[in-house]
């Protein structure tokens, strides 16, 4: 295993951090719990040194889970990251219990990384509103956290104002060589680490997309013209290893093999080891990939604010994952979770758009916004849609 500094503390962290959202589950749903403690444990074992699990994970149970898998002496040879969820923060008093619950679950009396979970604008205006520096500042002091830090899933002007508005020791964005204009992006990833941040990075694989054994056809024959092969997997997760702003790499594990194949390549991508050739290649895959998108958006946000709060690149973003990658029951789900506001508080459905026009004098890729949204409307607002928010509800144990 290989390991990677957190600039303001020192710490050295495994560059493969376990992520607890997707647990191997028995066929009730319920996570198979010795199994899962097997693998994080022999995780544990073989050098990972990083935990991350939220608040919403597995309904709720994730957390017991980490926590009865710390026994044993466990708890001493890791550093557990966990969320407070962000969207159901009402009150300063509200930050408080939820941190002290999520103790309780994980059996321990600090979490050593503590976010803010899936920031974007509005969310943080909220949270900050209602004093969540004070909140981090008294939780620190007082050893609950060790370090604080915030997912983000937003647009860049966002990301670097929250950056820039508390002492940060972390963040934690998605990244991939799908994404280096999309969300925080490489730009974020800078400008994140110039400031001595920690980056922690999701979705390295686009929600598995990217480490398909089988990858469509024009993109598999780019793999084939590597002189050192590799699997889509290692490509994908050596991409941003060699990204030396890069500190942890989150990775969802619930099966033995890929666990192995996780361990395999973090023992070896050290930052800036791949070649010139070997990055084109890289590059040709994201090009590649990126003709199979129904929409040339890159995610950059001018467009927005929309006057009728239609979140624009997250739509285009969902539907774009569903033609490049075909799982349209995952990108429905995402669409339902994403755009209903159940996290942001703020609805933005594409049939929200009212053919004003506005977003068509501000997008410098000259898409036909409106037109575009109409169909996202149509493929992804369907007569299920409304029980994939009441799923995604249950799942994040939202009233």
């Amino acid at each position: 295993m290989l390991y990677r500094k957190i600039p303001k503390n020192g710490d050295d962290l495994s560059i493969l951090g376990f992520g607890l959202m997707r647990l191997p589950v028995t066929q009730e749903g319920k996570i198979d719990e010795p199994r899962a403690i097997r693998q994080i444990r022999d995780a544990i074992d073989r050098g990972v040194t990083y935990l991350d699990t939220a608040w919403p994970y597995h309904a709720g149970e994730s957390e017991n889970v980490l926590g009865r898998a710390m026994a044993d002496g466990y708890r001493d040879k890791v550093k557990i990251a966990t969320k407070l969820p962000s969207w159901m923060i009402k009150s300063r008093q509200d930050m408080d219990a939820y941190l002290n619950a999520q103790l309780v679950k994980l059996q321990t009396d600090h979490i050593d990384y503590y976010l803010l979970h899936a920031l974007a604008g509005d969310p943080w205006d909220h949270l900050e509103s209602i004093g969540v520096a004070d909140f981090l500042d008294k939780a620190k002091a007082d050893g609950r956290i060790v370090n604080a830090g915030f997912s983000f899933h937003g647009m860049l002007a966002d990301f670097k104002r929250i950056v820039d508005g508390y002492a940060w020791d972390f963040c934690q964005i998605q990244y991939n060589y799908l994404d280096e204009e999309n969300q925080a992006g490489t730009e974020g990833l800078q400008y994140a680490a110039a400031k001595d941040l920690g980056v922690v990075i999701m979705e390295p694989l686009r929600g598995g997309n990217l480490g398909l054994p089988t990858p469509p056809a024009e993109v598999d024959a780019i793999w084939k013209r590597a002189a050192v092969k590799r699997t889509p997997v290692e490509w994908a997760l050596r991409w941003v290893w060699n990204h030396p702003e890069v500190t942890v790499v989150l990775s969802g594990m619930n099966d033995e093999a890929h666990i192995e194949e996780n361990l395999a390549i973090a023992s070896q991508a050290l930052p800036n080891s791949l070649t010139e050739d070997e990055l084109e290649l890289v590059a040709a895959a994201s090009r590649k990939y990126k003709t199979l998108m129904k929409v040339g958006c890159t995610g950059c946000g001018y467009c927005m604010p929309c006057p009728s709060e239609v979140h624009i690149p997250g739509c285009f973003e969902v539907y774009n994952k569903i033609h490049m990658f075909g799982n349209a029951p995952e990108g429905k789900f995402m669409y339902a979770i994403r755009m209903s506001g159940m996290l942001s508080g703020t609805p933005g459905y594409a049939s929200q758009c009212v053919q004003c026009g506005e977003c068509l004098e501000k997008c410098p890729q000259q898409i036909e916004i409106p037109d575009v949204l109409e169909k996202v409307a149509e493929e992804l607002e369907d007569a299920d849609l409304e029980k994939r928010v009441a799923m995604g509800k249950k799942m994040l144990n939202i009233d």
